[in-house]
């Protein structure tokens, strides 16, 4: 099994954030699964790779060709993919991975991992996705998809669908244990 792990090229303001990059990465190796992610040395996700790497992992980086140019690639992985396009980095990365996970990050962090919930959402995979809440970065966005929810923009079975925790041993056991929804993602005209 693998795991991607969408997350920051930085390390944000807060220790706990590294820290829980750190303690995801080895929990993953631990658990004798292996770490897609974006390729880098910097930041959360040059962290997360390398605690992976520490207690024995495999991880495998996909980045595109300019940013290997710009000496950002992580060199130690087990594998390291160079890809064209950052559209070819998510999709290979999809490839890779048997679910998905964000660790605190930005808005490339956001996009990857909305990408990949909604095409859960659309039925092109079933894999988890999850939201990885380390000292409570996410909460304010669960607010937002809540509200989303509320005000009919969301179905319940597809806000569902993401997973959220605040710890490791809770974040892997549900994405463990997932099972897609089977709802039909389009609402019929007679049901507006």
């Amino acid at each position: 099994m693998r795991i991607c792990v969408f997350c920051g090229s930085s390390a944000g303001n807060q220790p706990q954030y590294l820290q829980a990059a750190v303690e995801l990465g080895t929990a993953l190796a631990d658990a004798g699964i292996g770490l897609v992610y974006g390729g880098a040395q910097v930041g959360l996700m040059g962290a997360v790779a390398d605690a992976a790497l520490a207690a024995g992992g495999e991880v495998i980086g996909v980045i595109p060709r300019h940013l290997v140019e710009r000496e950002l690639a992580h060199d130690g992985l087990t594998q390291l993919i160079e890809v064209s396009s950052m559209h070819e980095r998510k999709a290979r990365m999809a490839d890779l991975a048997d679910g998905f996970i964000a660790l605190p990050g930005g808005v490339g962090t956001f996009e990857e991992l909305f990408e990949v919930w909604t095409w859960g959402q659309l039925g092109h995979h079933q894999k988890p996705c999850a939201l990885y809440n380390a000292a409570g970065y996410y909460d304010k966005l669960i607010a937002f998809l809540d509200h989303a929810l509320a005000e009919g923009f969301m179905k319940q079975p597809y806000r569902d669908m993401l997973i959220v925790a605040a710890d490791i041993p809770s974040l892997l056991h549900q994405v463990h244990s997932y099972q897609a929804p089977k709802v039909a993602k389009w609402v019929k005209a007679d049901e507006r």
